[in-house]
């Protein structure tokens, strides 16, 4: 494998000081001075169209400053909270795992789900960085479990506990680090059958609250029953531990329903009233979820509907909409949001790569 870059949006003087110069010193000197000379980087996975995955550094700007080879598709990233590392997931039903140390030119290393198991593309870190926290399938059961992996220990599997549905698709933990809050996206597959899901007239997804000290469900959100086709896939937390919550719609897509929502910490569960036109505008299906903090705003993208909607998180009232074929990926950017599209649009330039699902952003 020949993997090596950050896979998050990383600020600048961080980079430089985690990586003490070592990983700007093995870029070509373009890149190298095109990175030390933006203020914030990113990146994200990418298909180059003929025979490679991988994962672009790039600039604020956009600009590319370096590829890295995948052996398959990826997914989500996670930084641990220092910033220094990072692990991208493969996509479902992937089962590899790349770890990444931001202050070392060295390849990373890679771990596997256990055979009777698979990813589903999302990780999280425990707050003190010590354990990794994965969304996985216990196919063979229809049951969904987080596998908990040693970060100390070139992340050993050392446990896992039920993620309280079926389908976990993303997660968060909350202030404190003591719960995490998991989407369920109560989508039964199986990898005999690829991603085909294998339960749509009897889906529940929920978002289940785990304690992380004993792996009690602390309690479960459930949409209303004629909701029950909203797989519950992606989630974005802002500050104050209020987490933006993204379906995809399993049913009818032409059936107007909200796709948005968020829970509070306190355990307030708000469907987000979008207009009907725009709701429209995304046919059932929201790809991704990132909240800005700077701009009090959150943004749904929609690359089943070629449209990435923002909307002001206090009152709900949507605040704009950008037209993209196929767009994804987003990361908050200033008081806007950078994205990404599967048709080769980055941050507003053409490319010859088709960018993939999420773009990641190092925690501050």
């Amino acid at each position: 494998m020949r993997i090596f870059a950050p896979t998050g949006l990383i600020e600048r003087r961080t980079l430089l000081k985690a990586a003490g110069g070592a990983f700007l010193a093995g870029l070509a000197p373009r890149a190298a001075a095109a990175l030390a000379d933006s203020d914030a980087v990113y990146a994200t996975a990418f298909f180059d169209g003929y025979k490679e995955y991988g994962i672009a550094l790039l600039t604020e700007t956009g600009e590319i400053v370096h590829r890295y080879v995948l052996p398959e598709r990826g997914h989500d990233s996670v930084f641990d909270p220092s910033g220094r590392r990072l692990v991208t997931f493969a996509r479902r039903p992937g089962t590899f795992a790349a770890v990444i140390d931001t202050a070392k030119n060295a390849p990373p290393l890679v771990f596997h789900a256990p055979e009777d198991r698979h990813f589903y593309g999302h990780g999280r870190f425990s707050a003190d960085a010590r354990l990794l926290y994965a969304t996985e399938n216990d196919f063979d059961n229809a049951r969904g479990v987080i596998g908990v992996y040693d970060a100390t220990d070139d992340f050993r599997r050392i446990g896992e506990f039920f993620s309280g549905g079926i389908g976990p698709h993303d997660m968060a933990v909350l202030p404190g680090g003591k719960t995490m809050l998991i989407a369920n996206g109560g989508l039964e597959t199986h990898p005999d059958y690829g991603r085909t899901v294998l339960n749509v007239a009897t889906m529940k997804p929920n978002l289940a609250l785990v304690d992380l000290a004993t792996s009690d469900v602390l309690a479960v959100h459930e949409l209303p029953q004629h909701m029950h086709k909203l797989s519950i896939r992606h989630l974005s937390m802002t500050a104050d531990g209020t987490v933006w919550f993204a379906t995809q719609n399993q049913g009818d897509i032409h059936e107007i329903m909200p796709l948005a929502g968020s829970v509070s910490l306190d355990g307030e569960l708000r469907l987000l009233d979008m207009p009907d036109e725009d709701l429209r505008a995304m046919r059932g299906y929201i790809g991704s979820v990132v909240a800005n903090e700077a701009a009090g705003s959150v943004v749904f993208t929609s690359p089943q509907g070629n449209v990435a909607i923002e909307v002001e998180q206090a009152s709900g009232t949507v605040l704009a909409r950008h037209e993209l074929a196929d767009v994804c990926g987003a990361a908050a950017k200033g008081r806007g949001f950078f994205l990404s599209s599967g048709k080769g649009m980055l941050d507003g330039r053409k490319t010859r790569l088709a960018w993939d699902n999420h773009i990641v952003r190092r925690p501050v």
